[in-house]
């Protein structure tokens, strides 16, 4: 674990001990005395069954696209800290966000400690500053003051969230922090629903609380159907990718082996979210337009004649016209257009120079040549070893690739030998919580070109 993330832990710590001890001690009586009932060996009634709703809420966690989790622990959450206080806020806070991968063991100790202290010290200073605001006998301002609340913990949350996860995995605080601006909103608009929950409490009882858990699950639910819906759009473009590379056994996994070299080149180079989405569908599809591309061209072993060669190199032209009626992959076109631009213009099919190639489809580039040369290849059927391709980019770095990709294509696993671009399966690096030539001249200018 690294040292600053390990201060920052032992920080996050000590600051939620202290403030559980302020919410014991210093803390004004709660708005509403939820503890009011009591179970035969007093334990309160009341914060048990918050803390209750608030562990079925963290159990119903789903995992985004991005990697992060998202659960509906928070409405509940915010309607406690609301009624009880800093010690229902803390108590809550604490207990209430335990999730069954934890009890599984995971998560390593740290995590369970940052994640439950991530939530538990926010919720508990939200609950002072709550307690300390005004708030009348007012429906409406009781209502603001509540949704406020919610913005400021969640606003805690996810600076306590994107400081752990930078130092983890090195990614800037910041484009973490941008990344959850869909997240903040939605868990924003179940602020409301927090405020109508402790309102339902104080008036009808805890049964009627149990009315809100249909909406609650049903923000759930439309997170599932988005991942869902996601994940089937991907695999149905795999699956035509992959129809595509099955042209040619040689090819058989092709598009997906770039895909996963684009986007970790892509997150080397610290794009954005939007980007890195873009690099792993327009991996995928990057060789599409190969549907146009006759057997006898495709498939053919010898060298290519000049007529063969311009088909063959028609292909990201015919790509991008096959996608380009898809409005959901927009911001794919450019990678496949263009996917074969040398960065000295050289390339086809609009000869683009330098920083006129769209930055992902010189990432892109890069992968598709390091790929075609490290697997086997009609023309070549021994392939290059990662040092001796890593050296042909190198090379021609300035002349074919752009130099910084190339630069950021070294810190990956590719490129230390750590996965293998021939097989479809790659070793996964522990964590803590994607005929056309050969290595050859072109006249003055040897290349890399990618299959």
């Amino acid at each position: 674990m690294d040292r600053r993330l390990g201060f920052l832990i032992a920080l996050l710590a000590l600051s939620s001990a202290l403030l559980l001890v302020a919410a014991l001690f210093l803390s004004l009586p709660p708005r509403v005395a939820i503890s009011i009932n009591g179970l035969p060996n007093g334990i309160p009634l009341g914060l048990a069954f918050w803390v209750g709703l608030t562990v079925i809420g963290s159990s119903l966690a789903v995992r985004m696209p991005s990697g992060s989790v998202v659960d509906v622990a928070f409405a509940p959450l915010i309607a406690a800290l609301s009624l009880g206080g800093p010690v229902a806020a803390a108590l809550v806070g604490l207990l209430g966000t335990t999730q069954a991968r934890e009890l599984r063991r995971q998560v390593p100790w740290y995590g369970v400690v940052a994640n439950h202290c991530g939530i538990m010290a926010p919720a508990t200073l939200t609950a002072f500053v709550l307690q300390a605001v005004p708030r009348g006998s007012s429906d409406v301002a009781d209502f603001v003051a509540t949704v406020g609340a919610a913005a400021i913990y969640f606003s805690l949350n996810i600076l306590v969230t994107a400081a752990c996860l930078s130092l983890r995995d090195g990614e800037p605080a910041l484009k973490l922090l941008r990344s959850t601006a869909g997240a903040y909103l939605n868990m924003l608009a179940l602020a409301p629903v927090a405020w109508l929950m402790a309102q339902m409490y104080v008036v009808a009882g805890w049964w009627a609380v149990l009315l809100f858990a249909v909406p609650i699950y049903t923000t759930r639910l439309a997170y599932t159907r988005f991942v869902e819906v996601r994940e089937m759009f991907t695999q149905t473009v795999r699956s035509l990718a992959e129809a595509v590379d099955k042209r040619d056994k040689f090819t058989s996994g092709h598009s997906h082996r770039v895909q996963e070299i684009a986007m970790d080149i892509g997150r080397a180079m610290k794009v954005s979210d939007a980007e890195l989405e873009a690099l792993e569908w327009g991996g995928l599809l990057h060789d599409i337009g190969k549907i146009g591309v006759p057997d006898s061209v495709l498939l053919k072993q010898e060298r290519l004649t000049r007529d063969e060669r311009a088909t063959m190199n028609s292909h990201p032209v015919l790509g991008a016209e096959i996608i380009a009626p898809v409005t959901r992959l927009a911001a794919e076109l450019p990678i496949i257009r263009h996917h074969h631009e040398w960065f000295n213009g050289s390339g086809y099919p609009d000869r683009l120079v330098g920083d006129e190639i769209p930055k992902l489809a010189r990432i892109l580039h890069v992968a598709d040549a390091f790929e075609a040369m490290t697997a086997a290849r009609p023309y070549r059927m021994t392939p290059l070893r990662p040092e001796q391709a890593l050296a042909e980019l190198r090379k021609f770095g300035g002349i074919q690739f752009d130099p910084d990709v190339v630069d950021a294509f070294v810190k990956t696993k590719w490129a230390r030998g750590l996965a293998d671009p021939g097989s479809d399966e790659t070793r996964d690096l522990p964590t803590i919580g994607q005929a056309a030539g050969s290595i050859s001249a072109t006249g003055t200018a040897p290349t890399a070109e990618p299959a």
